[in-house]
């Protein structure tokens, strides 16, 4: 039994050691056209207050960040122009120790940018997955516009939870491999459209970490349209009362509200959905599943 104990122990010991330092999500980002309709959107209608921004030069916006809770962000990004179908830029995820985490990115086989000082105070590295989605690991640091942040702007918010990020991806395999093996995102749950689809293309794998964000594998073949591109590059927020949130969106958005119904998704949770200016789309969830009918 002791032997059986000390096995146990060892295996859970290597095993700890061996997870990556990844906590969650940390933000999205994502282009937009104009700066004003977009802020009307994401502080007017979602409540998230503008905590910080970064300029140029010129003292010209250069990313806006709209604060979610003291972990979590949109970053918006002006300078969106009419013929760009894609408006992601990236998803960033928070890390405790950069430093070692660019090592066990390394010692896997990947090949992350340098670890950089950024203009927010932080330290962080890029990493492009396998579709070419652009990756951020960011170490909050002391000092930094996030830590002069924490406990403010918090007020009027529809979602104190960045739930998900969506990413497009084409190749199942390739993508499951580098978030699964490299980067020890855990695969929860697939499905999808399944009225149109006789296959899963949506998976969802959820970070290292505590606090349940996860990223969700939108499948699909070839270009896309601007508005398929808007719908699968989405953040998911967390809402306790699917009719709550829709409540607070109908009283600040020009909304018709014969068209904003929230439904249950294949995954049985309440959802509902908004879109950014530019079309971008904002899911809101219920943590919750909706028992199993028959």
């Amino acid at each position: 039994m002791r032997l059986l104990v000390s096995f146990l122990a060892l295996f859970g010991s290597a095993f700890a050691a061996n997870e990556l330092p990844i906590t969650g999500l940390a933000h999205t980002g994502f282009k937009v056209s104009d700066l004003e309709k977009a802020r009307s959107y994401y502080s007017g209608v979602l409540g998230f207050r503008e905590a910080f921004d970064l300029r140029d030069s010129s003292a010209a916006v250069t990313a806006a960040f709209f604060k979610i809770n003291d972990d979590q962000y949109v970053e918006i990004t002006p300078g969106l122009k009419p013929d760009e179908v894609i408006r992601f830029t990236h998803a960033a995820f928070s890390t405790s120790d950069v430093e070692k985490l660019h090592r066990m990115l390394e010692a896997r086989g990947l090949a992350p940018a340098k670890i950089e000082n950024g203009r927010d105070g932080n330290r962080s590295f890029r990493l492009r997955d396998p579709e070419q989605n652009e990756l951020e690991f960011v170490q909050i640091m002391p000092g930094s516009l996030q830590t002069q942040a924490r406990g403010k702007y918090l007020d009027g918010r529809i979602s104190g939870h960045l739930y998900h990020a969506g990413l497009a991806i084409t190749n199942l395999d390739a993508a499951l491999a580098f978030y699964g093996d490299k980067l020890g995102f855990a695969e929860f749950w697939r499905g999808g459209p399944t009225d149109i689809y006789e296959k899963s293309v949506w998976f969802n794998m959820r970070t290292p970490g505590t606090r349940g964000d996860y990223v969700e594998l939108m499948l699909h073949s070839g270009p896309q349209t601007r508005q398929q591109y808007g719908s699968m590059q989405h953040i998911c927020l967390e809402v306790p009362d699917i009719q709550a949130g829709r409540k607070i969106a109908l009283e600040r958005g020009q909304y018709d509200a014969a068209k904003l119904e929230p439904r249950v998704g294949h995954n049985r949770k309440w959802q509902l959905n908004l879109f950014d200016p530019d079309g971008t789309r904002t899911e809101l969830m219920e943590p919750n599943a909706q028992p199993q009918t028959r």
